[in-house]
């Protein structure tokens, strides 16, 4: 047999159901911001863009002020190119490259050609990130980055000393006159950006201006707002955590107590009333009333179980007793030689087996009712009708033996329908018409009415007898009991007929209850209500 014991866990599949359900979302927006490339891709045709737009106006100034006057031919001056786009190019953080007509590099922003001499000059690096979770943060983005990053097929960027206009196919395009703009892969996950356009003085191409850019202001400006995104994520992935975490634990710790107390509750081995399930009521919410309903479950599993010890008992005491009259009169049976002794004694041995099994298929039918009762779903009958089969038979029987007569009567026309076993509910009314004859004279009328209330059927069974003490009203009901007339035979009545009827029609969520007549008449009346 498989361990039904709840086990214990780090952390419970239903936690993990939450986290999983609750971080989904944040994850998917997270990673579709870190795989989405169009921001970066509109960022660089922007640039691109703005690049050219630099260059025109860098050629233009050019064209008018750097044309050297004193060649038939217009060309460029170097000196004054130099000059002049060392001034026009110091606000930007483009390199410009001048080309003459003839592709030789006569100038450079970054390379101040002075007497033979190179200087290069670079950007400073970004200063470093010092506090330790914008690192973390940042060897996450770096890791995701480089994992998916789309990756542009383009030719590869070469840095030369000193560079021709032949060595970049836009510098060559813009000597012809045109402008063009090109992408080129830096090797290290960057983009070099390239914009060439002719430099023109007098209507003729007198040179070329190329204007270049890496896209590590782009990446940067893409890494911070990534980085803002992901530390936004930071928090909300810790907010998210928590609350899965308390959501979690507010519903499966409840969960988990009402396990081990159920768990407790199978494995004990005798009385359950000393087990309790933890009451989570005041929640107000499915958890509070799963928890009321296996209390309740609980408290009716324990009165079934103490109601199932008491009818042993009590089987046990009332089968005692007869029995130990048995044994008696058998005793006294084989020691006397009188006749007439030996007569009495045989009576009262058969008074006393008769007894017996009369209690014996009493208990048999009482045992078996809580199966058909638990087996049988319950459907609408006609309690008239039903009254009337009952009322019948015994109608017939009584003109036979002389019995007291039983009327039947409806208070308002029918049908009166309530849910109910047929069989059963007939069973109460044999039961308690059986208890009124019992009790009633032989000339006198047993009454068997049925009336209909807002909510209920009522029928009852009103006799002609001595009534009820009224101490006895409510103990009439309780197993085993019995006061019967003196005029009645010993053994007829075990005591279980009052006692099943109460059972069947608690079974049906109706009441039952006996009380005397108030019309001036001695007699007792049995009241049954069932819910319409």
């Amino acid at each position: 047999m498989p361990d039904s014991r709840p086990q214990r866990r780090l952390m419970s599949p239903l936690t993990r159901r939450i986290l999983l359900i609750n971080l989904a979302a944040p994850i998917s927006l997270v990673l579709a911001f870190l795989y989405l490339d169009q921001f970066r891709l509109g960022l660089i045709e922007t640039r691109l863009t703005s690049l050219r737009y630099e260059a025109n106006l860098i050629a233009g100034a050019l064209g008018e002020s750097a044309i050297s006057p004193e060649e038939f031919t217009p060309a460029l001056d170097p000196e004054m190119a130099r000059q002049l786009l060392r001034r026009l190019s110091a606000q930007s953080s483009a390199r410009a490259r001048l080309f003459t007509a003839e592709g030789e590099l006569i100038a450079d922003s970054r390379l101040l050609l002075a007497a033979g001499r190179g200087v290069v000059t670079r950007q400073l690096p970004p200063p470093e990130i010092d506090t330790p979770w914008e690192r973390t943060l940042v060897g996450i983005y770096d890791s995701i980055n480089a994992a998916f990053m789309t990756t542009f097929d383009l030719p590869k960027y070469v840095e030369l000393p000193f560079s021709h206009a032949n060595d970049y196919v836009e510098a060559r395009r813009a000597l012809e006159g045109e402008e063009d703009g090109q992408l080129r892969d830096l090797g290290d996950g960057r983009i070099m950006l390239s914009a060439a356009v002719p430099v023109q003085g007098l209507r003729k191409v007198v040179g070329a201006l190329m204007l270049t850019v890496d896209s590590t202001e782009i990446d940067t400006r893409v890494r911070e707002e990534r980085l803002a995104v992901l530390k936004i994520f930071a928090a909300v992935l810790g907010f998210t955590v928590l609350a899965s975490l308390y959501l979690a634990g507010a519903i499966v710790r409840p969960i988990h107590r009402l396990a081990e107390a159920a768990e407790r509750i199978r494995a004990a081995k005798g009385r359950i009333a000393h087990l309790h399930i933890p009451d989570f009521s005041n929640r107000h919410d499915e958890i509070g009333d799963l928890s009321a309903v296996l209390r309740a479950m609980t408290a009716a599993l324990s009165q079934r179980l103490d109601a199932i010890e008491r009818f042993a008992a009590d089987v046990s005491h009332e089968i005692k007793n007869p029995l130990t009259s048995l044994r008696s009169a058998m005793e006294t049976f084989e020691r006397t030689e009188k006749p007439e002794l030996r007569q009495r004694l045989l009576e009262v041995m058969k008074d006393d087996v008769r007894r017996m099994d009369r209690l014996i298929t009493d208990i048999s039918s009482a045992s078996r009712l809580d199966a058909e009762l638990a087996r049988t779903e319950a459907a609408p009958i006609d309690i008239a009708a039903m009254l009337r089969s009952v009322v019948d038979t015994y109608a017939m029987r009584s003109e036979a033996t002389g019995a007291p007569k039983i009327e039947l009567r409806l208070i308002e026309p029918g049908p009166y329908m309530a849910p109910g076993f047929e069989s059963q509910l007939g069973q109460v009314a044999r039961n308690l018409i059986d208890n009124a004859i019992s009790f009633s004279p032989k000339d006198g009328t047993i009454v068997v009415d049925v009336r209909r209330e807002p909510k209920h059927v009522v029928f009852s069974v009103t006799d002609e007898g001595p009534g009820i003490p009224a101490e006895n009203l409510e103990s009439i009901f309780d197993r085993f009991y019995s006061e019967r007339p003196s005029s009645e035979a010993f053994g007829l009545h075990s005591g279980l007929g009052l006692s099943i009827a109460r059972q069947i029609v608690h079974s049906l969520g109706g009441r039952i209850h006996a009380e005397n007549r108030d019309d001036g008449k001695t007699g007792a009346r049995f009241v049954v209500r069932l819910p319409l």
